[in-house]
């Protein structure tokens, strides 16, 4: 097994423990009922990077802020609010709505399905005004120099317009300047990156981020068609109990051979049985060693922000000085836990996730 030229070194201090750069949506959710049926729907502010944010903040107390578009219009405040609940620090490119084309804030339409009917995931981004952000947008000197810990962003906003994935690299370099430790979640999505150029353009717009990472999260599938590395087949798991990990762990070596910068790579492992009975664990490559998360059986009530909730629990065991081992658990306990719970962000607790992460049981609480 390949093992990195350097180890992860996270700063002791900063102003912020963590700063993500994404766009912020709002998720309308009919719950069950499909949308050609639906005659109501509840309302989740979500982006993948705010998220991770938003987890570390209100379950894991940590200190985060979160760079995106804002825009001066009632869902805008809406959105605002629920990062301002979440304990969030913002720092928005703010752009005025015209009350006809927008810009907008970007909305997502997921309902949860159930059993045999899988959820349906589709998109109105269309004039999203966190595609529009650009370098230059952001005092990135001013905010590193500030101090920040974790700089993070993802695969899902690269995505959005070629000025996004430069926003990108700009808040990543600035970050490696100042010695903040750098992550990325691929979070590859065929639809977007379709409707942003194809797949050449994938893998040469994600290449070029990724070689500013220390930490990346990915499965063998994204790293696959995210980054053009060779690997096995993706395929159903034809063991779903075993969730056998060999398939990303035996990806490390080519991984490694085109990114030497790399520290830490993880993913979730998920088998879906039905929507409401998914087969769950996680794995990671941390600093040259593996570790496998144990394996549990979850009743999903949302599965949105599984991943999400995996990344933030372990980037917390990282920034707090647990084990590798340990903060690989506390990620697959977290990710297991927001499946329990409406919405993209976390709900739980800090007690509950390590409760869970050493063994505990869902045993009534008194």
């Amino acid at each position: 097994m390949a093992s990195s030229t350097t180890k992860l070194q996270i700063p002791a201090r900063g102003t912020l423990d963590f700063l993500s750069l994404g766009a912020l949506i709002h998720r309308l959710d009919p719950g069950i009922i499909p949308f050609r049926k639906a005659t109501s729907c509840a309302i989740h502010v979500s982006g993948g990077e705010f998220n991770t944010a938003a987890n570390l903040s209100d379950c894991f107390g940590l200190r985060t802020g979160v760079a995106t578009a804002m825009v001066d219009y009632p869902i805008g405040e809406m959105i605002a609010g629920r990062v301002r609940a979440m304990g969030v620090t913002p720092f928005y490119k703010m752009f005025t709505h015209d009350g006809v084309r927008g810009p907008n804030m970007a909305t997502v339409y997921s309902d949860r399905g159930h059993g045999v009917r899988g959820p349906t995931v589709f998109y109105n981004r269309a004039n999203e005004a966190a595609a529009q952000l650009k370098p230059g947008d952001f005092d990135w000197d001013a905010i590193f120099g500030a101090g920040v810990r974790w700089f993070h962003s993802g695969g899902i906003f690269a995505a959005l317009s070629e000025t996004t994935a430069e926003l990108i690299i700009e808040g990543m370099q600035v970050a490696r300047k100042h010695g903040t430790v750098v992550s990325f979640d691929l979070n590859y999505r065929e639809k977007l990156w379709a409707a942003a150029g194809g797949a050449g353009r994938a893998v040469a717009t994600l290449g070029r981020i990724v070689k500013e990472v220390d930490v990346l999260v990915g499965n063998e599938e994204d790293l696959q068609k995210g980054l053009g590395i060779a690997g096995p087949e993706v395929a159903e798991r034809p063991d779903p109990a075993a969730l056998d990990p060999g398939a990303f762990f035996g990806m490390m070596d080519r991984v490694l051979e085109r990114y030497p910068n790399m520290k830490v790579v993880a993913t979730t492992l998920r088998h879906v049985h039905s929507t409401t009975r998914h087969s769950w664990g996680a794995v990671a490559w941390i600093d040259g060693q593996t570790y496998v998360s144990p394996r549990c059986e979850l009743d999903v009530y949302d599965r949105v922000g599984g991943g999400d909730g995996f990344a933030s629990g372990m980037f917390y065991g990282l920034l707090t000085g647990l084990s590798h081992e340990e903060a690989v658990k506390m990620g697959w306990a977290h990710g297991a836990m927001i499946t329990s719970f409406p919405g993209d962000t976390t709900m739980a607790t800090l007690e509950q996730v390590r409760a869970l992460a050493h063994g505990g049981t869902a045993r009534i609480q008194r």
